[in-house]
């Protein structure tokens, strides 16, 4: 068994403590590399090349934990703390300079990102958020060299609201939405507050999506009063664009959190589809008659069809045949004997009785 003296352990002792002392100093140093996690702590991470850079620039956004073939949203955003979030939403945030990324089967991705000025001055964050499914961001703290720096807002004393029960959609098509006419329905759900003080007429934003695209949102108010420790139930419109169908998403929104999703299945308005094939059947029978009807009319035609066109044409009295033309070439007088006997005189008297005959002749 080895011994050590007095001397060797206090030799080492101070290694140990410069050691330690060179780690803190190194995380500590201004060129670290800044990486955040999910608000939940155990979800996925981001970390940044740089953790700060002037417009113009470039950086790269690195991160893991993500699920497997996500469609991500890249931005930098001002106003924000990963703390606070992004206060104001992405109208904060620089959206015509962001980008897009799919994690891998892993769940994660290597994205290169330009440096802009965001709209708000800052504390500044690069906020990367999910576009479809769950909805999952993380923020991580970033600095634009040269923007404008404020302190951000004092937090307001408001209430929470929560999502009590579960949403859903009521209302039904119509015949109108057959032929195209925008589908409507209400997100009916049940909110409680959760805070310390009273919610007055809360306005919510409602956010349609279709497919991979990220949803357009639309501010909802609703009139009403939510005391702390209460509920209640709101309904709230959603309508979609003319000729909508397909599988969309509606989200509810409330402040900077998603409170829920529900997914809505919209027909396809057949009644349209209806009227194009009609439309494509009649118009060139249409137009096929009216050619028809042209070059008749135009067609040169021989001589003999024209008489027999005209002689169609005559007008009833014209088309009366025509009276039989007696004989110029004889008379009663120079026919024939035979023809002569068999013709009646013309002021003969109507033929009498045998006893009338006798009488009149004096028998």
């Amino acid at each position: 068994m080895t011994q050590h003296t007095g001397s060797e352990v206090g030799r080492r002792a101070p290694a140990t403590l410069l050691l330690l002392l060179a780690v803190l100093l190194l995380l500590a140093a201004p060129g670290a590399v800044p990486t955040a996690r999910a608000a939940d702590g155990d979800g996925p991470t981001v970390t940044l090349s740089k953790k700060e850079a002037g417009k113009g620039g470039e950086i790269t956004v690195k991160g893991s934990g993500w699920r497997s073939e996500a469609l991500l949203m890249l931005l930098i955003c001002g106003k924000s703390t990963p703390e606070r979030g992004v206060i104001g939403g992405t109208n904060s945030c620089a959206n015509a300079d962001g980008r897009a990324v799919t994690t891998d089967e892993k769940g994660a991705f290597d994205k290169r990102l330009p440096v802009a000025e965001p709209p708000e001055p800052c504390p500044c964050v690069v906020h990367v958020a999910t576009v479809t499914g769950e909805q999952t961001l993380v923020d991580v703290v970033f600095t634009v060299a040269g923007h404008p720096t404020a302190p951000l807002p004092p937090p307001a004393d408001e209430g929470r609201l929560a999502v009590l029960a579960t949403t859903r959609l009521e209302g039904e098509s119509s015949l109108l939405t057959w032929f195209g006419a925008p589908p409507a329905r209400q997100l009916v759900f049940t909110v409680g507050n959760l805070g310390s003080a009273p919610v007055e007429d809360p306005v919510f934003e409602i956010g349609t999506a279709h497919g991979v695209y990220a949803p357009q949102w639309e501010e909802r108010q609703w009139r009403g009063t939510v005391a702390p420790g209460s509920k209640a139930q709101i309904k709230l419109p959603v309508e979609l664009s003319a000729g909508a169908h397909g599988d969309y998403q509606v989200s509810l929104r409330y402040g900077t959190k998603v409170l829920a999703e529900q997914p809505w299945g919209v027909s396809r308005p057949w009644g349209v589809t209806l009227f194009w094939v009609l439309l494509c059947l009649v118009v060139p029978a249409a137009v096929f008659r009216i050619g028809m009807a042209v070059v008749d009319k135009v067609r040169p035609r021989p001589a003999g069809l024209v008489a027999r066109h005209a002689h169609r044409t005559r007008t009833p009295a014209a088309q009366a045949p025509p009276a039989p033309a007696s004989l110029p070439w004889f008379t009663q007088d120079s026919a024939p004997p035979d023809i002569r006997r068999s013709a009646p005189p013309e002021n003969r008297p109507p033929p009498t009785t045998k006893g009338q005959a006798w009488t009149r002749n004096g028998g």
